[in-house]
């Protein structure tokens, strides 16, 4: 089982452009949970957030997020499968103010209550490019890391296989490969950008949130092998949402075909 050590000064000076004020400590021992998605199986061996800030170029071309778009009533409830807000398309954050600030508090408040590492807006019924994690799990340990507009820029060729759940899939978990390593652009809470380098744990969380930000889902990801292990599962939680609604699930596993996918992240 792999442990983290205290950070020293100098790297948590690198981290504090995308920290959380919340935060805590850099790094503590890691606890098996869902970060959106659980983690079954052991840790990469390497969980450790490898960082350096600075200036880096900032892609504007999707549309941006009015002021009503980011309203939002507390306490926030987890969007499940197969809600369309879940494909929906993500609108970019031009405004950094208070508002902004509370959301992200009330989306750490929630991923702290389902258990969670990691959450991404539109599994809040929010559909901007906002996510939030802690590798920690728990309020009070760890680093809270928010990251608005992410952008990746570049990915390890090395991809490596994991067991992922999402807390928009109760009850749900499977094997995932990703890139091991990314390197990516975001500006942090106050809208400062910048650019970070992430392996191990972080790496996987960010991307399968970053999914989130394109309305890709991780079943999308998985084998044909593996889909039908999970094929059960997903079906029910297409009942599960008629019978809620009313109105029939706008989308079926049943009907789902394989994606060619490029990379562990990004669009489809």
């Amino acid at each position: 089982m792999a442990t983290c050590t205290r950070s020293s000064t100098l790297s948590r000076a690198l981290l504090l452009p995308y920290l959380h004020s919340r935060t805590q400590t850099l790094c503590e021992p890691i606890r098996i949970a869902r970060f959106s998605s659980t983690m079954k199986q052991p840790r990469p061996p390497s969980l450790f957030v490898r960082s350096q800030a600075k200036r880096g170029p900032f892609l504007k071309q999707d549309q941006v997020a009015a002021t009503s778009d980011l309203e939002f009533e507390a306490p926030l409830n987890i969007v499940e499968y197969p809600d369309p807000i879940l494909r929906a398309k993500n609108k970019r954050i031009d405004s950094f103010d208070d508002n902004l600030k509370k959301l992200v508090d009330e989306m750490f408040d929630v991923m702290y209550k389902t258990d969670g590492i990691g959450l991404s807006a539109p599994q809040v019924g929010i559909n901007v490019q906002l996510m939030v994690f802690n590798p920690a799990d728990e309020h009070g340990e760890g680093d809270e890391i928010v990251l608005v507009n992410p952008r990746v820029n570049k990915y390890s060729k090395k991809n490596v296989l994991f067991n992922e759940g999402c807390l928009s899939f109760p009850g749900i978990y499977a094997d995932v490969k990703r890139p091991e390593s990314v390197k990516i652009d975001a500006r942090d809470i106050n809208g400062a950008r910048f650019t970070v380098n992430l392996s191990g744990l972080p790496a996987r969380v960010f991307q399968h949130e970053f999914d989130h930000l394109q309305g890709i889902l991780f079943f999308d990801r998985m084998t044909e092998e593996v889909l039908d292990s999970i094929r059960p599962g997903l079906q029910a939680l297409e009942k599960k949402y008629e019978d809620k609604t009313g109105f029939p699930s706008p989308e079926r596993i049943e009907t789902h075909r394989l994606k060619k996918v490029a990379a562990g992240f990004g669009k489809l």
